[in-house]
């Protein structure tokens, strides 16, 4: 990644969203930058600006398209004034080379202030009355509200934003539980609140609010099922990502008055269709996506992208990137296979394993020991919270994440002989004491990455894509009756990998497929009974 900086051959950033002000004099200020500043522009708009840009800046407003990657043939860097990427294609970026970042850390403040506003809210229908005070009336009957102390408030999701919200909560002397499946019972007794299921806290809360990314495992996590497991009175808040709470199902659940309260600060479409019934609703206080937007974060996050933006395009450090880790371009190219190598076995053995581990054990063998192997490091921890924490994890904040989770890191460079020139192994240790590993090593001359070892298997599969490992008894007919039952799933086999130990004892499939299997078809492979595992995962 060789940029040329100069006065002669001006570099543009294309500002696509209006920022912090003096995030903008930042930029304007840097030699060899000319900034286009086109604030609500319309996606043609946009693509009539990319051809010459090497930069883009934007909030949540404006939609980086793989269309517009295709457009923009110069473009090295896409930053984000904030935490997640939604409005940025990602993989479109990463086809293409270029570099995708954020802020992950400048509204976490904002967030949780936001979030104990509806809170308080819901406790005290403030919006509610001040709107009666406009229209003239004096009623203090119709707006009693109840009070936070010696309430349980449930957070679900205790990452940055939840944890401020938990300490918050405290000082007004609530009792404070928590659903967060990642979250180590060490951290969670440091933070003093109480972990439990998600069955669990619906039951408990007098105030629930959810923290989580979304992804398909917290899509519509709060629904009609969930909500009947509330008590009724419950009082709700989200100010994560539209989507976590089934808005329907909540509308439903407030007009039945099983609801009291709810505050929404995101939605499952954006923005909120005028039409929307939660705007009927007197007992929702809603904003219109505000979670970041205090001076302070606005300043921050501005300043903050600015200053990642500029230090890319001058060929320096690489700073929260989501699509690569923090490093000159150099390093990167000769770290670049391992990186891929380490997040792709990190993601594989977080699936296999149980959602909570106490220990992440990575060990290191040959060519890598002498490289910096702390990229890689973050490259497999970074894997690992991929299906847990969702866009806003990067190769900055992946150690931090993991922290928070209560989940410790041993890092060994070994000298010990093995077969492979170059190999990395990854241990997830459960509370209980199990284990679930994979290992993995570079093959030919581009550094292809492969799977050669799984839970104390040799294995040899192509480590990308979607994987199905089925562990079995040693007997005849396996490989044909899973061939069959894929085959009438109308899911094709690309390979397959098998091994045992000893005859007769128990075997591992290792299957790359080009589809997923159908639910039904997961359910008929486990309910054999010669399958002992069943578990379908994408790298």
């Amino acid at each position: 990644m060789n940029f040329h900086w100069g006065p002669f051959s001006p570099m543009k950033v294309l500002v696509a969203d209006k920022i912090s002000s003096k995030g903008v004099e930042y930029l304007r200020q840097q030699p060899g930058l000319a900034v286009i500043e086109a604030y609500g522009s319309s996606p043609e708009k946009i693509l009539s600006l990319v051809g010459d840009v090497q930069a883009i800046v934007v909030r949540s407003e404006t939609k980086i398209t793989a269309e517009v990657f295709a457009a923009a043939p110069r473009l090295k860097v896409v930053g984000r004034a904030g935490v997640g990427v939604d409005n940025v294609d990602v993989e479109a970026a990463t086809e293409r080379g270029v570099i995708v970042m954020n802020t992950p850390s400048g509204n976490t403040i904002a967030t949780a202030e936001l979030t104990f506003t509806h809170i308080l809210c819901g406790a005290r229908p403030v919006p509610q009355a001040a709107a009666s005070m406009r229209a003239g009336k004096w009623d203090r009957k119709n707006h009693a509200g109840i009070e936070l102390f010696r309430k349980t408030l449930g957070v679900v999701g205790l990452g940055r934003i939840g944890g401020e919200v938990a300490k918050r909560a405290q000082a007004f002397g609530m009792r404070v539980v928590a659903y967060d499946p990642y979250l180590a019972p060490s951290r969670a007794k440091a933070m003093q609140v109480e972990a439990m299921s998600l069955d669990e806290l619906l039951a408990a809360s007098d105030y629930i609010t959810v923290h989580m990314p979304l992804t398909d495992s917290t899509r519509h996590m709060i629904d009609e099922a969930a909500l009947a497991k509330c008590r009724p009175g419950v009082r709700i808040f989200n100010c994560a990502r539209g989507g976590i709470i089934k808005e329907s199902a909540l509308i439903e659940a407030v007009k039945s008055g099983h609801v009291a309260a709810a505050g929404l600060d995101v939605y499952e479409d954006e923005p909120l269709p005028e039409d929307s019934e939660l705007r009927q609703l007197d007992a929702v206080t809603l904003t219109p996506h505000l979670g970041a937007s205090t001076a302070e974060a606005q300043e921050s996050v501005g300043i903050e992208i600015a200053e990642q933006v500029a230090d890319v395009l001058k060929g320096g450090v690489i700073r929260n990137a989501v699509n690569m880790p923090s490093l000159d371009a150099a390093t990167l190219r000769t770290l670049g296979p391992y990186l891929d190598l380490g997040e792709k076995l990190g993601t594989l053995v977080q699936q296999m394993g149980p959602k909570q581990i106490d220990l992440l054990h990575i060990t290191y063998w040959g060519k890598i020991v002498d490289l910096d192997a702390n990229s890689v490091t973050r490259a497999i921890q970074r894997g690992f919270l991929r299906h847990i924490s969702g866009d806003s994890v990067n190769y900055v904040n992946a150690p931090l994440a993991l922290q928070r989770l209560g989940v410790k890191v041993q890092v060994v460079k070994s000298t010990d002989e093995v077969d492979y020139t170059e190999l990395i192994a990854v241990e997830a240790v459960a509370p209980d004491g199990s284990r679930h590993a994979a290992q993995g090593t570079l093959i030919g001359r581009t550094g292809k990455p492969r799977i050669i070892g799984l839970n104390g298997r040799e294995v040899e599969v192509e480590a990308q894509g979607k994987l199905l490992v089925i562990e079995n008894h040693d007997e005849p007919g396996m490989i044909g009756y899973v061939g069959s039952l894929l085959g009438k799933d109308r899911v094709n086999i690309a390979n397959m990998s098998l091994s045992r130990q000893e005859p007769g004892q128990t075997a591992l499939m290792v299957i790359n497929l080009d589809s997923e299997p159908s639910p039904a078809a997961r359910r008929e492979l486990k309910s054999h009974p010669a399958i002992k595992l069943a578990k379908f995962v994408q790298i």
